[in-house]
């Protein structure tokens, strides 16, 4: 066995392929004194092998992420999140499906420890939004035991299972915070964990209307999962970039109107879903024994309130990003939001 502080982790197993932090005493109670709660506290019981997730061993997992102490109180909220049985991490993390948690954080606590929330959101270059991501994959792997090839069955996976944390651009957006939209005090610090693929990017540079704008992003989503899976298995993040939100609150439209356009107008008849000689993949099976009829429309999305609208990314450039989730209420993941707790 190395003596190397940095390669005997790869030899024990408890690395995401990267390089960790060496978890040492001094560490860990440095990353502590980022919260009042105690050590020993549980946390939750951490899927799919549902081992026990204490405070500390989250810290000692936030410290080979590179955390600061200050970001594990949303390391922990994001933590009781992935274990709540509604997001069915087990599930998630099982499945050959491509897809990540994705942690939105909303609230005061964004300024406080410097997350993104803007020019390059999904991208590198911000030590919270990558260390914060990184330590929820990190105790899914050493608690949960999700490792790829084991438990953890995706056929592709997809970078963000490295890190996938953003903040929300409140500042930017014309709309309430998205946590408001989930029941929580707009000045309240809050975690949103969300079962979804890669952002998928949407450009439009023309659109001037709310109803045109609609159309163009709407559309472009129609492909998402595969062109005929109509309606969609799954829940569906949309983030919506600075430029096409004002686009659309310029026309008094509020988030939950975008979403209801989206539901109402995004539809096809059935018989175009039905699998055929160019186009293998049908919707049909979805529908048993009492399909529709031919020519009545199907929605792209199962309801608008599975449509989750954030506003995040830079202030210059019209662009969107579509994200698809993994299946849907009854057998996949439902988003779930948790408050941060500071005391």
């Amino acid at each position: 066995m190395t003596t190397d502080e940095f390669e005997i982790w790869f030899e024990k197993g408890v690395t995401d392929g990267l390089p960790v932090v060496p978890p040492t005493r001094e560490r860990v109670e440095r990353i502590l004194a980022g919260t009042r709660r105690g050590p020993d506290e549980l946390v939750g019981e951490m899927p799919p092998n549902y081992g026990r997730l204490s405070v500390e061993k989250a810290a000692i997992n936030a410290v080979m992420a590179g955390c600061r102490p200050e970001y594990l109180p949303v390391v922990l909220a994001a933590a009781e999140c992935d274990c709540d049985p509604p997001f069915n991490q087990h599930g998630m993390s099982t499945t050959t499906h491509i897809a990540a948690p994705l942690i939105v954080v909303n609230g005061p606590v964004r300024a406080r420890i410097g997350l993104n929330s803007s020019f390059g959101v999904f991208g590198p270059g911000y030590r919270a939004n990558a260390t914060i991501g990184r330590a929820l994959r990190l105790c899914m792997i050493n608690i949960g035991g999700a490792r790829p090839g084991e438990t953890s069955m995706s056929t592709f996976g997809h970078p963000g299972r490295y890190t996938y944390c953003i903040a929300e651009h409140e500042e930017a957006s014309p709309w309430p915070p998205f946590h408001v939209s989930r029941g929580l005090a707009a000045g309240a610090s809050a975690v949103t964990l969300f079962a979804g693929e890669a952002p998928h990017g949407i450009s439009d540079h023309a659109s001037r209307t709310a109803r045109q704008l609609a159309g163009s992003i709407g559309w472009s989503m129609a492909s998402m999962w595969n062109s005929k899976h109509f309606p969609l298995y799954s829940h569906t993040m949309l983030v919506v970039g600075p430029e096409h939100a004002r686009t659309f609150a310029d026309d008094g439209w509020t988030r939950a109107q975008l979403a209801r356009h989206l539901w109402e107008t995004v539809r096809v008849p059935y018989r175009t879903l039905l699998p055929d000689d160019e186009h293998g993949e049908g919707t049909n099976l979805r529908f048993g024994k009492t399909p529709p009829p031919p020519d009545a429309m199907v929605s792209k999305f199962p309801s608008p309130e599975e449509i989750h609208i954030v506003v995040a990314g830079g202030t210059a450039g019209r662009f969107s990003v579509a994200i698809p989730g993994w299946l849907g209420t009854k057998h996949g993941s439902q988003p779930v939001t948790r408050p941060i707790k500071f005391d």
